[in-house]
């Protein structure tokens, strides 16, 4: 492949719906450009996208795949992203390196919730809308296009409007130029304009003057007085309203054939119409200062790495975009978010899982290097002479999470390792251990994600696990007060045990810590030397509470009286003395469990939100306000974390997939009395089993 200029390269995002087409229009794109000979199906799982053993198991894309081709001297990276809403990590990389979006559209189903999302992120980039499947008998063009300006706006308009003869679609009309064209295989043939579409086209074409008039004083000027715009002039007016928003082309076609019907048109207007690469100023910091660097391949250098590829037999390779300067294989390279040096292996460019080896990369350009040391995901490579450091991308919050253990005995250390792995190509994958339930815990965006993370660890790794429910984290502490005596006493012949302590217990209102210990003893019936002693034996107890073993927290501990043996006395017996007293104690000052309770914002179209505040209801929960957001409603609730484990999946059914939230924790409560009861009786289950296991 040769070298490319940024004036030359187009980067472009291929947003949409889950199965609309956009893996088979690459397909096609490949095709009609002479890379392949053939088109790959995706229910072959013969794609140069999908070629990772779970797109080839699902049939659909799971992560961003690099396709470049090239058209007429100009070299398009497109970077085809999965439709389904548990991979939307990878469209936020996507996007985030692109200088346009591409969004298909069902010609049969029309804008679809994940049209809707494509839209959302590409927000401010120029887009193209291809209406894909014209060749299916229930296809409605211009139906799909008043819902798209519905959804979207008047921005949104045909800049072609095909035609059909005998109930089939053969071609269009070109609404820029007024050509007419006809289908013929790949290729498209001129023809006469049909007597039936003039009026449609005067109508649209007047309506992309217009837009077009709008980007200059001097073509509205012309617009105005009813002069004829130069072709140069119409194409300069359409490239800036493109650019700039005010137009989103949609052109039409299906790719599903062997045809590949209009797929050439697209390319064209790719090249054409979206803005280079060389138009893009990019935006960093150096030392803390904001910089904008334009994309020149004699400027410093600066890349990008917004992707990262994990394989147990080839390493770790990271994708990267040079913004600024060219990288060649001695380009003295720095991670300047570790300040750190990188050797520099082999440059290549990815095409699918194909590595095609390159000498150099220049800006504007996507690439790869194999088996870097210190750079992640998200990180900026540059020359020590210039830290440069582009922002990060914003991830959405992974609030799916799951324990996760291995099936096999020994394979815990393996499975760490593992994860990590994965964990570098998504990063909205987390994964920690919960210093309080010990137990490992793998979140993500959805139950599909968390279902490739499994089925990757097995077929990649050879790790099998399964996953769980987390334990959630309650409390227990006291309501009321109580008065007691902790006696531990042992005698065998010789040395004994001799401790006894007289203890109230009482709320101490914060529950921040975890006890509050005070001793007011009198006349020395307990030596001030074994009070220690006594605070140990406290530190233990609230450890684990006498109700279900969980920590105790908010208890005010008081030691008033007591009585000790001049030899017998030790430690250990005023500690175990104090361990008895709580134990008693706690029980009788009305003992409750508290729940960790959740701040919940849900953000959804308006039409959903009725349900959305029912649920929380259901769930609980307490709605405590309601603020229009663009759109959208949010609905702020609080709601315990129990009820909260499947939101992730219930929410998205609840809206479509329209549906977003976010979570963090607000504070401990109080559980009812049934929910308590609950919790004790999963809680003795679950030690039990310790227990067998053991």
């Amino acid at each position: 492949m040769k070298v490319y200029s940024a004036s030359e390269i187009r980067n472009v995002a291929v947003l949409g719906h889950s199965g609309c087409g956009k893996t088979t229009v690459m397909e096609a794109a490949l095709n009609v450009s002479k890379v392949t000979n053939r088109m790959g199906r995706t229910d072959d799982g013969n794609t140069v996208s999908d070629y990772d053993a779970e797109e080839i198991r699902r049939k659909v894309s799971v992560s961003a795949s690099i396709i470049p081709v090239e058209w007429h001297d100009t070299k398009i990276n497109f970077i085809d992203t999965p439709g389904f809403f548990d991979f939307i990590g990878a469209v936020k990389e996507a996007v985030s390196v692109s200088d346009a979006a591409l969004i298909m559209v069902s010609a049969k189903s029309g804008a679809e919730v994940g049209t809707e999302l494509g839209w959302e992120n590409s927000e401010g980039l120029p887009r193209i809308l291809f209406v894909n499947g014209m060749d299916d008998p229930n296809a409605d063009f211009y139906q799909v296009v008043a819902d798209m300006r519905d959804k979207f706006g008047h921005s949104v308009a045909p800049l072609q409007l095909p035609f059909s003869e005998g109930g089939k679609i053969v071609g269009y009309v070109d609404c820029f130029t007024g050509k007419a064209f006809k289908w013929n295989a790949a290729e498209i043939v001129p023809c006469d304009m049909p007597a039936d579409m003039q009026d449609v086209y005067e109508e649209h074409h007047a309506e992309l003057l217009e837009a077009i008039a709008e980007t200059d004083e001097t073509l509205m000027e012309k617009f105005f007085s009813d002069e004829k715009l130069t072709p140069e002039e119409m194409t300069r007016g359409l490239r800036a309203c493109i650019s700039g928003g005010s137009f989103v082309p949609v052109l039409c076609g299906t790719a599903t054939g062997k045809d590949a019907i209009g797929v050439a048109s697209l390319l064209d207007t790719i090249t054409m119409l979206l803005p280079s690469a060389e138009e893009t100023r990019a935006s960093a910091t150096k030392a803390g200062e904001m910089v904008m660097l334009p994309c020149s391949d004699a400027g410093p250098v600066c890349a990008f790495v917004f992707k990262t590829i994990s394989d147990p037999f080839v390493g770790r390779l990271s994708l990267f975009r040079v913004y600024s300067g060219t990288i060649k294989k001695d380009t003295p390279l720095m991670n300047a978010n570790q300040e750190l040096p990188e050797k520099i292996g082999q440059l290549s460019i990815l095409r699918g899982k194909t590595q095609i080896d390159v000498a150099e990369i220049r800006a504007g350009d996507i690439g790869a290097i194999a088996k870097l040391s210190y750079t992640n995901t998200m990180d900026t490579l540059a020359t020590k002479a210039g830290l440069f450091i582009m922002p990060a991308i914003e991830m959405p919050e992974s609030l799916m999470s799951r324990a996760i253990s291995t099936k096999g005995k020994g394979d815990e250390d393996k499975m760490v390792s593992a994860l990590n792995k994965l964990l570098a190509e998504d990063k909205t994958l987390k994964f920690e251990i919960n210093k309080e339930t010990k137990q490992a815990i793998v979140s993500g965006v959805g139950d599909s994600q968390l279902d490739v993370l499994v089925n990757r660890l097995k077929t990649r790794y050879k790790i099998e696990v399964e996953l769980a429910m987390p334990l959630i984290a309650y409390r227990e502490t006291i309501k009321g007060k109580s008065d007691v005596k902790g006696k531990f006493v042992k005698q065998s012949g010789g040395g004994g045990q001799y401790g006894v302590v007289d203890m109230k217990f009482e709320p101490s209102f914060d529950i921040e810590k975890k006890y509050v210990f005070e001793e007011v003893v009198v006349g020395g019936s307990v030596p001030k030397q074994y009070f220690p002693a006594v605070e140990k034996g406290l530190q233990e107890s609230v450890k684990a509470g006498p109700m279900a073993a969980y920590p105790v927290v908010g208890v005010k501990a008081i030691l008033y009286d007591g009585k000790y043996h001049a030899v017998d006395s030790s430690e250990l017996a005023f500690k175990m003395a104090a361990i008895l007293a709580f134990r008693d104690g706690f029980m009788q000052a009305k003992p409750t469990i508290l729940e960790p309770i959740m701040r919940v914002t849900v953000t959804a179209p308006d039409a959903y939100t009725g349900d959305i505040m029912g649920d929380m209801n259901k769930r609980r929960g307490r709605v405590q306000g309601q603020e229009a957001v663009g759109k959208k409603q949010m609905v702020i609730a609080e709601v315990p974390l129990a009820e909260m484990q499947k939101y992730p999946i219930d929410l998205r059914s609840m809206t479509q997939g329209r549906g977003g939230f976010t979570m963090a924790f607000e504070r401990y409560e109080e559980a009812p009395s049934d929910v308590q009861q609950k919790v004790i009786a999963a809680r003795k289950a679950e030690l039990e089993a310790l227990k067998d296991k053991d």
